[in-house]
């Protein structure tokens, strides 16, 4: 299974972070949501990214972050050490796009709501 790890991970159903857990739950794929946002969505707890939790087996990072707020997590995201980073609409960002890729982690542009919805998670 492609464990994910959804970053800005909310309670609010007019989010796509949202309805993307909704969406990965739906699908039976493991989802760990992480964010500044309490709370809890489709049955599991979301992490405080501040405090950097430890997640292991990380297949699929999906971010729900804008490129203004990702650098100061660039470190925390790379160490779990994901095969691939997904850049959703809006979140598009060189610099880290080219940090993941030298780090051996594929980036991706592109929605991940499209994506699973025509089985190309």
């Amino acid at each position: 299974m492609k464990k994910t790890v959804i970053v800005g991970a909310t309670t609010n159903p007019s989010r796509y972070a949202y309805v993307v857990a909704e969406m990965l739950s739906r699908y039976n794929v493991p989802f760990v949501p992480i964010g500044i946002k309490k709370g809890t969505v489709f049955g599991e707890a979301i992490l405080d990214i501040s405090t950097k939790p430890i997640i292991e087996e990380v297949h699929t990072i999906t971010l729900y972050i804008g490129p203004q707020h990702q650098p100061e997590w660039y470190d925390y995201i790379l160490s779990l050490k994901p095969k691939r980073i997904i850049f959703n609409p809006g979140t598009e960002n060189k610099e880290f796009f080219d940090l993941a890729r030298d780090k051996s982690i594929e980036p991706v542009i592109a929605c991940n709501l499209v994506l699973l919805s025509t089985g190309q998670f």
